[in-house]
């Protein structure tokens, strides 16, 4: 078996990551090396430092984060407080069968920022690849936004899916919805302007709100999905079980049998 990491790696932020007014602050990681933690150590052992190996203690790091940093697991929760009728499920609720299964990588790197992904650019994408969707593969859309990663542009410019597109993924039986961008929508700012603009409601976050009608998860911040077939193969998205929490990070595998 062949594994690829589709996960980024989580780090001091690029410029132009989102901040406290969206109760999404940039992660912050606080190193302590060896020599920093060894009046810790020998307090815990009562012991002085000759005593340890090289007179070191041990590293640690404090991470600061909110369960939206890096890549990660959204559950229905974070869409509304109600799905299908139902109070919606935080992330340590959600069935662990979801989140492996067979995967599948739609080629999309032809969309512009801003652009919404329409049914037609799925049904296109699949034809393409000659693939017929399932129910409980875990679909992906390759924007190629990861690899702007380090540019501040990753958190502004990017395309993102349509509530359309994500209705008719659902009604094929798909579970869970990824995309190597920073959202699934498309920018704040792309939908703040279509709502300015039209005054129409429908144009504020509208393929996350998807979730209050019908359940599903989706995965924010891939990475790596040019390196996998189209499909035929696996994937292993666990989210971390956070407490009554609206997301989960997540270490995402593609597992290949060649």
């Amino acid at each position: 078996m062949r594994f690829v990491d589709l996960s980024l790696t989580l780090k001091q932020p690029a410029p132009g990551e989102m901040h406290e007014k969206y109760a999404m602050q940039a992660p912050k990681i606080d190193y302590f090396s060896h020599a920093d933690t060894v009046q810790g150590v020998c307090e815990v052992f009562n012991c002085k430092p000759e005593d340890l190996p090289g007179g070191l203690g041990w590293s640690s790091e404090l991470v600061t984060l909110t369960t939206h940093s890096g890549t990660h697991v959204d559950a229905p929760w974070h869409y509304y407080i109600t799905s299908e009728g139902k109070a919606s499920r935080t992330i340590d609720e959600m069935p662990l069968e979801w989140f492996f299964s067979d995967g599948v990588v739609l080629d999309l790197r032809h969309k512009k920022p801003g652009e919404e992904t329409t049914v037609e650019d799925i049904k296109a994408a699949l034809e393409k690849i000659n693939y017929t969707i399932k129910p409980r593969d875990i679909v992906m859309m390759m924007y190629g936004m990861d690899k702007k990663h380090d540019e501040p542009s990753y958190w502004t410019d990017f395309p993102g899916m349509s509530a359309e597109a994500t209705h008719w993924l659902i009604d094929q039986g798909v579970k869970v919805i990824g995309t190597d961008a920073f959202g699934f929508d498309i920018p704040f700012e792309k939908m703040r302007e279509n709502y300015e603009k039209t005054g129409d409601r429908s144009k504020i976050w509208p393929a996350h709100r998807v979730g209050m009608e019908k359940e599903y998860c989706q995965i924010e911040k891939l990475a790596n999905l040019d390196k996998l077939p189209p499909y035929g193969f696996k994937v292993a998205c666990f989210p971390i079980s956070i407490y009554k929490a609206s997301a989960g990070w997540a270490r995402v595998v593609a597992i290949i049998e060649d």
